[in-house]
Formats: C-alpha cells, sequence, structure tokens
C-alpha cells in the first residue's frame, strides 16, 4: 500500500512539472517551453516591448508526407555543463509525436560567457516500424512582432548575391530573403550565417554555430499579409534522407540571441563563441594598418612605366604599399608573367618587386586563386582537378571566364602552396591580395579523388584552402599581409582565420564602406580594415568614410595623364593631391584603425545622424554622416563625471565643450561631422 502511494505521488510531482511552462533566461533573454514542446522568445530588457507574443513549434522536421511539429512533452532535464565555452546549463526536453511515432530531444544549452543567448541542438527518433523520408529540419523559427513606425525592422542579412546588395537592410511588408549560404548565383555565395532582425528597442537573431560552414538557408520573410516577420533556420537535404526505424538524426547546432541597437552585439557575441569552436581571427599584422596605393587605375593593360613612372609621387605622399593588380599573370591558373607587361619574363617582375623595396616601400600582388582558365597550361596538365557539377560538368566563373578548380584536390592544394612561394619567395612580393566573389564559396562538388566523402564537403573545406595560403605566406615572410577581397560577397565567416586584412570590397557607395567596417570590426576587432579605393565612394574622394570609422584609406590614383580617359579619370590633380595629402596627415595622427570601435553605442539604422565612435584610452572619436544635419547629437559612451572639450579634428576648429552626464551638443553640418571629445584640463 505504501510503495503504490509513493509512485502515485511520484507521478503526480512529474505531471506537474510537464504541464508548467519552463522558462529559461540567460540576461536579458527569456525562452518559454510549454508542454507541447513549442517556444516564445522575448527581451527581458527594461524598454523592450514584446517580440514574440505567442507559442509556437520552432523546431520541427518536414518529411515527405508530413510535417512533425505537435510533440507531448514527456521529461525534462536540467544538468549543469562544463566545456570549451565555459560552464553553463543544457535543459533537455524529450517528447513523442504519437501520430507520426516520433521521439524529439530538444536540448537548450546556456553560458555564463556567452550572455542573451541560448544553443540549440535536435534530435528526431524515428519510432515507427517504416522508412521516414525527410525533405528538411527547421530550428529556431520565430515570428516577430513589428516597430509600430514607418520603418517595421532594420535587419542584418548575412548571405551574398550578385548584386552586391546592402549587408544591412529595412525590412517592411512584403519583404523575403532566403539567405541562402551556398551559391546564389555562379560566382556569388557563402556568408555569414547569421541573421537579424531588431526594432528601437530590442532586437533578436538567430544562426548557425557549426564549427565547419554548412549550406543552410537563413529565411526572412514579412509577407505583406502577415501581422509578423518570420525568420528561422532550416537545412534542405540536397536528397531525401530516409530515416530507418530507430534511428536518430541530429540538426547542426543553432542559436537565437536578443540584443539591443542593432547586430554589432550579436555578430561580437557569435564571434566570441564561435572562437571556443577553434574559429579564431588572425592576429593583427601592424603592416597591414598602412595606406596603400593600387595601380589598378591603369587597368589590365597597364605597362609597366606607367607604374614605375608613378612610384615618387606614390612615395612622396606618404603611402607604404604598392598595388600590382590584374594583368600580369599568363592566364587564371598559369601565374607566370606574361610578354606583353613583362618582356623580361619572372626576372623583370623581382626587378619591379626590388624597385619598390629600394624606394622603402613594400609591394602586395593581386590574385584569383582557385580560378583555371579554359585551355590553360594547369588544366592541360591536370584535366581532373576541375569542381564537377551534378550533371558532369565543370563549375563555371562567370566574372573570370574560368573554371572552379576543386579547393580540396591535392594537386590544387600543391600548385596553391608553390604559387604563394613563387609570389613572395621568388619575386618577393610582401603581400596577397586574394581577390574575385567566387572565393567565398563554392558547389558542391561530384567529381572523383577530390578528397571528400559528399560532394558538400567540398564547401565545407574551402577554408582549407586559404588556410594553406596563409601559413604558406607567414612562413615564407612573419610579416606578411594576406588581403581578402570577397568583391562585393558577405565574407565567407569560416575564411576569417586566414586574412590579416578584411576589405571594403569593391564598395557600391560610401555607405558600403561604413557598415561593411561595423560587420567586420563586430566579427575581428582588433583585424586591419581596408576601405579600398577612395574613388569607390560617392563623390570618388569620400575619405571621411573610410578614416572617420577606423578604415585603412586607399587610392588608385594615376599620375601623369595617360590620354585615356577611362585611366584620366582617376588623375592625381593638384586639388586631389591637396586632399590626399590632408587626409593621410589625419590619418596617420589619430591612427583611428587600431582603436576600439565602439560600435555598441549606435545603431547604424535607427540611430539618425548614422554615428560611429572610437575610443583611444580617455579620448573618444565620433563621426557623424548625413546629407544635412541641424540639431543636437548624443555623445555617448563619456564619464558621467568629467567635462570634454569637443574638437573638429578635420578643419582644426574647437567646438565647445560638453558634460559627461548630459552629453548632448548641438552641431550643423553637411555630408559628415568627425569631431575628437577628448577631457578638459
Amino acid at each position: 500500500m505504501k510503495k503504490t502511494f509513493l509512485v502515485l505521488m511520484i507521478n503526480s510531482f512529474f505531471a506537474c512539472i510537464s504541464s508548467a511552462q519552463i522558462i529559461i533566461t540567460n540576461k536579458n533573454l527569456k525562452i518559454e517551453v510549454n508542454d507541447d514542446l513549442q517556444t516564445k522568445v522575448n527581451s527581458i530588457s527594461g524598454n523592450a516591448k514584446p517580440l514574440t507574443n505567442r507559442f509556437s513549434s520552432s523546431e520541427y522536421i518536414q518529411a515527405k508526407y508530413f510535417t512533425a511539429k505537435k510533440f507531448r512533452l514527456t521529461q525534462q532535464v536540467k544538468n549543469n555543463i562544463h566545456n570549451s565555452a565555459g560552464d553553463g546549463i543544457e535543459w533537455k526536453f524529450y517528447g513523442t509525436d504519437n501520430i507520426n511515432h516520433i521521439e524529439k530531444i530538444l536540448s537548450i544549452k546556456t553560458y555564463n560567457h556567452f550572455p542573451d543567448a541560448a544553443y540549440f541542438t535536435v534530435q528526431y527518433i524515428n519510432k515507427s516500424n517504416k522508412d521516414l523520408p525527410v525533405i528538411k529540419w527547421v530550428n529556431n523559427e520565430y515570428n516577430v512582432l513589428p516597430e509600430n513606425d514607418t520603418t517595421k525592422f532594420w535587419s542584418f542579412q548575412g548571405s551574398s548575391h550578385a548584386d552586391r546588395r546592402d549587408w544591412v537592410q529595412k525590412v517592411s511588408p512584403g519583404f523575403y530573403e532566403k539567405n541562402f549560404m551556398g551559391m546564389n548565383a555562379s560566382d556569388y555565395g557563402g556568408g555569414i550565417p547569421v541573421i537579424d532582425l531588431w526594432r528601437k528597442d530590442a532586437g533578436i537573431a538567430v544562426g548557425n554555430t557549426e564549427a565547419v560552414a554548412k549550406l543552410v538557408s537563413l529565411p526572412i520573410d514579412f509577407d505583406k499579409y502577415a501581422g509578423t516577420a518570420n525568420m528561422h533556420v532550416e537545412y534542405e537535404y540536397p536528397e531525401t534522407e530516409i530515416l530507418k526505424p530507430n534511428d536518430t538524426l541530429s540538426t547542426f547546432e543553432t542559436f537565437v540571441s536578443v540584443h539591443q541597437r542593432d547586430c554589432f552585439a550579436t555578430l561580437r557575441n557569435f564571434s566570441n563563441f564561435m572562437q571556443t569552436k577553434g574559429i579564431k581571427p588572425a592576429a593583427a599584422e601592424p603592416a597591414a594598418f598602412e595606406p596603400i596605393w593600387c595601380a589598378w587605375g591603369y587597368e589590365r593593360d597597364f605597362t609597366l612605366q606607367e607604374i614605375l613612372n608613378t612610384l615618387s609621387k606614390v612615395k612622396a605622399l606618404g603611402f607604404k604599399w604598392v598595388g600590382l593588380d590584374d594583368g600580369f599573370q599568363q592566364a587564371e591558373g598559369d601565374w607566370h608573367t606574361n610578354k606583353e607587361h613583362f618582356p623580361g619574363g619572372d626576372a623583370e617582375m623581382k626587378a619591379f618587386v626590388d624597385s619598390i623595396h629600394a624606394q622603402g616601400m613594400k609591394a602586395v600582388l593581386w590574385w584569383a586563386p582557385m580560378a583555371a582558365d579554359p585551355g590553360s597550361k594547369v588544366l592541360k596538365e591536370h584535366p581532373n582537378i576541375l569542381l564537377q557539377q551534378k550533371n558532369g560538368a565543370p563549375q563555371y566563373i562567370t566574372w573570370w571566364d574560368a573554371y572552379y578548380m576543386s579547393p580540396t584536390d591535392s594537386t590544387v592544394m600543391e600548385e596553391t602552396r608553390n604559387t604563394v612561394k613563387m609570389f613572395m619567395q621568388d619575386w618577393g612580393f610582401d603581400a596577397l591580395k586574394l581577390d574575385g566573389q567566387f572565393m567565398n564559396a563554392c558547389a558542391p562538388d561530384y567529381g572523383g579523388d577530390h578528397n571528400i566523402g559528399h560532394p558538400e564537403q567540398s564547401f565545407e573545406k574551402m577554408p582549407l584552402l586559404f588556410k594553406a595560403i596563409y601559413e604558406t605566406a607567414k612562413n615564407i615572410k612573419p610579416g606578411a599581409v594576406v588581403e581578402f577581397c570577397p568583391c562585393g560577397d558577405v565574407m565567407n565567416f569560416y575564411h576569417t582565420p586566414y586574412t590579416n586584412q578584411f576589405v571594403a570590397s569593391d564598395p557600391t557607395s560610401s555607405w558600403q564602406v561604413r557598415l561593411k567596417n561595423k560587420i567586420y570590426k563586430a566579427l575581428a576587432p582588433q583585424t586591419a580594415y581596408f576601405g579600398d579605393h577612395v574613388e569607390l565612394t560617392d563623390t570618388k574622394e569620400d575619405f571621411a568614410s573610410q578614416v572617420g570609422v577606423g578604415a585603412v584609406p586607399g587610392t588608385k590614383f594615376v599620375y601623369p595623364a595617360t590620354g585615356v580617359k577611362s585611366k584620366d579619370e582617376n588623375l592625381l590633380t593638384p586639388a586631389k593631391q591637396k586632399l590626399l595629402e590632408h587626409w593621410l596627415a589625419i590619418y596617420n595622427d589619430k591612427m583611428l584603425s587600431k582603436g576600439a570601435f565602439r560600435g555598441e553605442l549606435y545603431d547604424i539604422g535607427y540611430d539618425k545622424p548614422e554615428t560611429y565612435c572610437i575610443q583611444k584610452s580617455d579620448t573618444m572619436y565620433y563621426s557623424f554622416y548625413n546629407a544635412a544635419f541641424d540639431g543636437k547629437i548624443e555623445l555617448r559612451g563619456l564619464d558621467a563625471e568629467k567635462k570634454y572639450t569637443v574638437y573638429d579634428y578635420v578643419n582644426n576648429k574647437t567646438l565647445g565643450t560638453v558634460n559627461g552626464n548630459n552629453p548632448t551638443f548641438a552641431v550643423s553640418f553637411k555630408e559628415n561631422l568627425l569631431i575628437e571629445v577628448k577631457p578638459a584640463h
């Protein structure tokens, strides 16, 4: 009798647990789980309104004949954990779909070192006696309530596209973006596996946190007839995945996080977490912070004499780097010099580099690794190194009229290392500019003998090619700079350990120069960011959008005039020379590129004017951008106990003083205002 009573008491206890909502918190993140294994996610920050207002089946699988969303909670377990991410808590929720005979195990982990975020993995076990054909799984699906404003959301979109669109965009009713991390055009793909939606009061982000790149999608869908914006992470199997009886399907690890202001905090937290999995930014290289002149102004049909005639002016202006761009090679894939530009062959290239060094400057060489032209020598000698599509055809790189070589092929690896040795050891270059949108990702490889177990591993293992480039370069020259320029792509996050210089990569506007800097500084705050050629900015001379945000300045001016219109559009006129001298002096004096980028202080979307802040010791540098602004600015991040002097360092003008406990200041400007705010003495 006593034993029966005890069993009844225990059953009653667990029934009470399962019928109650479980609440998981991590600083400002609040996750509620009900007894249908549905979740509701919100921010509990002081001024945050609800992000979601109802429970939903945020994790589920889609099979061929049904979608399994309804699971009844049967058990929950809470344990302390310790792993590479540090101390934390893991919740495990067990549920059953009695109609489709599937068991679900939902794991939610939070960590002390990673506030405002939770990390999800899900397992599905086929408890039926039949094969279960699975099409895809979905994690962290949330329907997010919009702002009661003209701009419903701002967003970060982590995918890459041929139109080289902005990485930060407004989201209004009717907006849709799939954010597929694979190829979205023949040359364009890859990115940062994170999406973020934010309002003025709060934001929410989801993403993939696997240690290797995965072909996930992260859609944002704000249907014009819907009251919420849908966001989630999904993985669609390339072919239907057959889950046999009693077999288990496991999702990738994904996350949800909440934040205030824009996506900066999300991306900083994401990067810090991924570092615990070995995805760590390269060490900062001092030479990567020096101003760059590139000979691309002379285009592909440059003459060596044109470049040599410009070097004295480049040196006089104070540039430390001379870049040789596309056009020196025999073909993509055949990287020895061509006779048109270097009649003396490779020996003349070495002499060219020696002449740069003799003038006290360093030399950087453009390169498009992994590309091979049809008819190139490398393909004639090694015809099996091409990446193959499922239909057996090679993958075409339309921009270069070339083919993708397999990034995992042993011969490709060897050729790549040997090319780096030729560039840096034989010719003497000090840096490499890796260039091309196609470098960011590749399609699944169906070719044989390419050292992969399944086609998607070409994409997953692609970063290893860039690891080989980076390590070979650093072994030859420990101070080598390796710039990664993915030409408009959102840089593949998994490539970031193998570059020590990010770049605005063919920006379509000054806005892109600024916003890309913010994204990169969130991911890798110590890594140099090159603002690309100033001629690519809105006015072709918007140095304020480079220097003000901490970018390394650069240019592709030509001098003297060539008589060719397309080249002489970039002619160094007396007025442009005066401007260059002015801004290079400011850059070298302030060196904001080495300061602490305080991206958490301002919202790139909602704050007006558009504002950035860099801190150097107790001095704050603010940059403001607006077509025209007349009003008060807020100088965030100041010490409330101090008084500060406000100084316009571009125009050498003291503007006044401000108290840290009331940091508003009236200004009027057009286009931009860059100020230094220093404690008053």
